[in-house]
């Protein structure tokens, strides 16, 4: 390696680790933001709080890798330019693109890296992570009790809150407890409903109490007899104050190393995505060809099979028909044709949401596959649209390069979001919203390579205005003819 290209690699590499460690500790700060209710206040040690960022690190990586090279990208041939380095690299006959080839070297090998970790280190370590996060929720029951859905707390249990609050999300309002009975294992025969409630329980206790206020209590009654069975009885009392007690030995014994089954897209490796893919594929075509058959069965056309001419009967025929059957009667065929209309309208709307449920799930998976390639690729281009753009405008530092890095990253990562929601709901093809923002920048990559190699900055404004001077004085020689 000449001292011109170890000069160039060692100033990127400086720079780039620094901007690196910079990002990551911001992203990570972000990720305790949104995660502080989840670790907070349940008395973890500071090894399993780490542990959590550690999993979560892996996965900010496609947001702070191509942003880094971006950002260092600017800086350093801004750099350059600014301290007329890049003139004197010129003056000797060096090229920017001979400038450039070690760095590009070493972007084509952080690439590379960059497509094994998001195969092999991410799938792992978002397992990891989620599985840590559902470990930890078990550990305090307010934070499994999430307001506005039920939530099971042990075996006998299942809570739903309208609104937690307090310093230990203790206070409870709108609480609406359903109870199971072991010697009615059949159903929740038991309703609970209070206006308000509280946790409490003493330290180093492994029973939590759970004290309502102003409620009532409804408890089916089951009768032996299926006559008196129907009328449904119930027995509803009314209280003032009402203490559950709840046996905390599960939780406080909960294991936060175990490994539960868990599964979505992201942690899948390639291989593994690609098998998913078929099976989700194979499985959803099976279920659109056996619900148009049954539809087709249920629609009794096929029992018209031996006539040809079956979807050529006009309403007269069908009058004609129905005057074959007795007035009473042929008003119970109408009734019953309509009911069942009405009831494949029904079942072609839930079919509906639940085949689109099963679209966004193998378009997420698509997508998780296409993820792997655009980070590599994204961080070449990314390289190709920082580089000569930091040459271009000639100002190193954390200023300028910085703003104009963000702004392009967020226009970048903008699109990329957008596109792949887009992608979810099946409006967008999966191949094409995770390939879009990164065939965007393509072109500009391209452009600014060009313009930096031919010593042109981003727009040629002399020749613009020339250009314009040129087409208005010919309208005003045109216009100074003689008639």
């Amino acid at each position: 390696m000449k001292i011109l290209d170890r000069y160039i690699l060692v100033t990127y590499l400086k720079t780039f680790f620094s901007v690196f460690i910079i990002l990551m500790f911001i992203f990570v700060l972000q990720t305790i933001w949104l995660y502080i209710n989840e670790l907070a206040g349940k008395d973890l040690d500071i090894w399993i709080v780490l542990k959590f960022l550690w999993f979560v690190s892996p996965r900010l990586i496609p947001l702070v890798l191509p942003l880094t090279i971006l950002v260092t990208s600017l800086m350093v041939f801004g750099n350059f330019s600014e301290n007329y380095e890049f003139a004197a690299m010129k003056s000797t006959g060096i090229s920017l693109q001979r400038a450039m080839r070690s760095l590009t070297v070493f972007i084509l090998l952080l690439s590379f890296t960059a497509f094994l970790f998001a195969n092999n280190v991410i799938p792992w370590s978002e397992y990891k992570w989620q599985n840590l996060r559902r470990n930890i929720a078990q550990v305090s029951p307010s934070m499994v009790i999430a307001e506005g859905q039920f939530s099971q707390i042990g075996d006998d249990f299942n809570i739903k809150v309208g609104e937690k609050s307090g310093d230990r999300d203790q206070f409870l309002k709108d609480v609406v407890i359903h109870k199971k009975d072991p010697s009615r294992p059949n159903g929740n025969f038991t309703v609970i409903i209070a206006d308000n409630g509280e946790l409490a329980s003493e330290e180093g206790s492994n029973t939590l109490s759970l004290i309502l206020k102003d409620g009532n209590y409804y408890d089916d009654v089951q009768q032996k007899d299926p006559k008196k069975q129907l009328r449904q009885p119930f027995a509803k009392s009314y209280f003032e104050e009402y203490a559950i007690n709840i046996d905390l030995t599960a939780f406080n014994n909960t294991d936060v190393e175990k490994e539960n089954e868990l599964s979505n897209q992201n942690m899948y490796k390639m291989s593994e995505l690609f098998v998913e893919i078929d099976s989700l594929s194979v499985s959803y075509s099976k279920d659109i060809r056996l619900f148009s058959e049954n539809m087709y069965y249920r629609s009794g056309v096929s029992k018209f099979s031996d006539y040809t001419k079956i979807d050529s009967v006009s309403t007269d025929t069908l009058e004609t028909i129905l005057n074959i059957f007795p007035k009473k009667r042929q008003a119970e065929i109408v009734d019953m044709a309509l009911n069942n209309i009405k009831g494949t309208i029904q079942s072609v709307g839930s079919k509906k949401n639940e085949f689109k449920v099963k679209t966004k799930r193998l378009n997420k998976f698509e997508m998780a596959l296409h993820d792997k390639y655009v980070l590599a690729f994204a961080c070449i281009i990314l390289f190709f649209v920082g580089a000569p753009l930091g040459a271009i405008i000639r100002k190193g530092g954390m200023g300028l390069p910085m703003v104009v890095a963000i702004v392009l990253f967020l226009t970048y990562h903008f699109i990329g979001i957008f596109a792949k929601n887009s992608a979810e709901d099946g409006t967008l093809h999966p191949f094409i919203a995770t390939w879009l923002s990164t065939v965007i920048m393509l072109p500009l990559s391209v452009w600014l390579t060009y313009r930096a190699t031919t010593d042109q900055g981003i727009f040629d404004i002399d020749s613009f205005v020339q250009r314009i001077g040129r087409l208005f004085g010919k309208k005003a020689s045109d216009n100074e003819l003689p008639e």
